[in-house]
């Protein structure tokens, strides 16, 4: 169907546009007029040439999504149909690669699906997590509610991610540029100085010496580091998608002596934090152990959930196979047994997840303050170690002028 641009004035004379889909200009007219806007110009939209060229198309970030569901949850709120929300959200997104998406999910809605088999359609956007609580949302006739949730649990989501990815980022960026400053002074700048020495005569320090040979070794293996290094790089990530490889590089991360605290912290955040959501929007506790389990991130932790669920499924508790992982700390389990047994589990959860967004704050805080003078002692003794040692020889020559 084609798509319309058009421009006119409201009652007060204020100027609109937008876009609308429709088979002919006259339907478009006819729909302005009764929305009580007063056309102006109303042409056909210019094909973008590349519309078609996927890669070339924005990104559908996690921002767009939670602003969906948002304005979705207060529009089903204000007692709008389903259809007539999408109609409203497709014609106000900029993004015009969620533009299509929602147009796709108006145009299976209006044929009769529901709004959650038309999501799953889209899993790189639309998770388990959010399909199946907006089908929970659907049976119970509370939608605006579930979105509502939906959308705060992923905003508190993405604020977790940014804290770790921030935390994460100054001491890999400052490393990169660590090595990339080494390999420029070992390849371009200690040749000059070699070059000077070679007129001496004598022998030359030790650290220079050492310094000297590691610049003509880079030099004349730097195809073959490079080659190396992605070999390596390649290896890793293939051992680290198999089943087995992820095991051991997540056990390995849970037991770093800072990071693995921080990782521990945030994985216990995001578990109760998701399974309280879930559970308090109406979802089955195995259903949202299974979930759980799959967007946990971490082989480790994801066991220990399906050890979680096959204990429940078994007639017994969630606290004692957690307790029994050795992921999840004492205090964790303790006040979880306390939800079970007082049928609050999922408020419990809530407050938990509270409490160790707070713990997640200060991890990161702790992470920062050890890592920036680690990483200034760091790029002191490699990049100063490496103009003493060129120096070393000239401080000599000057003190046997002297």
């Amino acid at each position: 169907m084609p798509v319309f641009v058009w421009e006119g004035r409201n009652r007060k004379s204020q100027k609109r546009k937008g876009e609308m889909e429709a088979p002919n200009e006259a339907i478009v007219r006819t729909r302005l007029i009764k929305q009580k806007i007063t056309p102006v110009k109303i042409k056909p939209k210019p094909k973008d040439i590349l519309e078609n060229v996927s890669f070339l198309q924005p990104k559908v970030t996690q921002e767009d999504v939670i602003i969906f569901a948002r304005q979705f949850s207060t529009m089903i709120d204000a007692g709008l149909p389903i259809v007539q929300c999408l109609t409203i959200l497709e014609e106000q997104q900029d993004n015009p690669s969620f533009k299509k998406i929602i147009k796709e999910i108006r145009m299976g809605v209006e044929g009769g699906e529901t709004l959650a088999e038309v999501l799953k359609k889209f899993p790189q956007h639309f998770d388990a997590l959010f399909v199946n609580m907006v089908a929970a949302g659907e049976a119970g006739g509370i939608l605006d509610v579930i979105l509502r949730r939906l959308s705060a649990y992923m905003e508190k989501m993405a604020k977790l991610k940014k804290k770790v990815k921030g935390a994460m980022t100054y001491p890999l960026v400052t490393i990169a540029i660590a090595i990339v400053v080494v390999g420029v002074i070992l390849v371009f700048v200690i040749p000059v100085f070699e070059s000077m020495f070679a007129d001496f005569g004598s022998a030359l320090p030790a650290p220079t010496q050492l310094v000297i040979s590691l610049s003509e070794f880079v030099q004349a293996k730097i195809i073959h580091i490079l080659i190396g290094l992605a070999v390596f790089i390649f290896l890793y990530k293939r051992f680290y998608r198999s089943k087995k490889g992820r095991g051991i590089m997540d056990s390995i991360f849970l037991r770093l002596p800072v990071a693995g605290i921080l990782i521990r912290k945030v994985s216990v955040a995001k578990f109760t934090r998701t399974m309280g959501t879930m559970l308090a929007s109406g979802v089955s506790i195995l259903e949202a152990l299974d979930i759980v389990a799959r967007t946990s991130g971490n082989r480790v932790v994801e066991e220990a959930i399906y050890d979680v669920k096959n204990s429940i499924s078994e007639g017994e508790t969630m606290a004692d196979p957690l307790a029994e992982s050795g992921v999840f700390p004492s205090m964790v389990c303790s006040m979880i047994a306390v939800g079970e047994s007082t049928g609050a589990l999922d408020a419990m959860l809530e407050k938990i997840a509270d409490f160790y967004d707070d713990e997640v704050d200060q991890s990161v805080e702790n992470l920062t303050a050890l890592i920036e003078p680690f990483m200034l002692v760091f790029l002191g003794v490699v990049i100063g170690g490496l103009v003493v040692a060129m120096y070393l020889p000239v401080f000599q020559m000057a003190a046997a002028i002297g």
